[in-house]
């Protein structure tokens, strides 16, 4: 599992750099493999070490509950009993989290903040199921979603079913046409909502 944590970082931190040959399928192919969902692992070590491991895989950041700080590093993840870590925070800056991979999401139940940056992967399908996954709906506080090129005015409305969510930050969304509108509908089903926008 270690040498697989490995080949990943580097394969991923390959990916970062740009190739003559344009191997755009390949990375394609590779992330897929990446985002796939192992629910034997998610039932041997339970919903919080499984979504840690696929966040890792595919470059985000994790921060537990009762700590200050991120895990980056795959191999660095810490050991101990079943369950005793669960993740509140979830930093996906340039990952290469995808929809197939959002099962992983389902189990867990103290995530307060998720952060999507300049996620190549990140579509209205994705912020609809996320929306839709009944623990984060309870437990999710704060959302920023920024420079995701593929989320337009529909994946943003999806949110408004988060009903506890207290702050949005909406940067650099080219695909979000309707910004009136769209701001209308979320502070119409979330009235608590702090929603700062940096939209043109």
């Amino acid at each position: 599992m270690k040498l697989l944590a490995k080949t990943a970082q580097t394969l991923y931190a390959l990916q970062k750099t740009p190739s003559p040959g344009g191997s755009r399928q390949f990375w394609g192919w590779l992330n897929a493999v990446f985002n796939k969902v192992d629910y034997e692992r998610i039932k041997a070590v339970g919903p919080d070490r499984a979504a840690s491991e696929w966040l890792l895989r595919c470059g985000a950041k994790v921060r537990y509950q009762g700590f200050d700080r991120w895990q980056f590093d795959y191999n660095g993840l810490p050991t101990g009993p079943l369950g005793r870590y669960k993740i509140q925070a979830i930093d996906a800056t340039e990952s290469c989290i995808m929809y197939r991979g959002f099962d992983h999401l389902d189990g867990l139940k103290h995530v307060e903040e998720i952060k999507f940056n300049r996620c190549m992967y990140i579509e209205d399908t994705c912020m609809e199921r996320l929306s839709k996954i009944e623990n984060l709906q309870a437990s999710l506080r704060r959302l920023e979603l920024i420079s995701c090129g593929n989320v337009t005015d529909r994946g943003v409305i999806a949110l408004h079913h988060l009903r506890n969510l207290d702050y949005l930050f909406l940067s650099d969304l080219p695909g979000v046409k309707e910004k009136e509108k769209t701001v209308e509908r979320l502070q119409t089903a979330l009235p608590q909502l702090v929603l700062e926008l940096d939209l043109p």
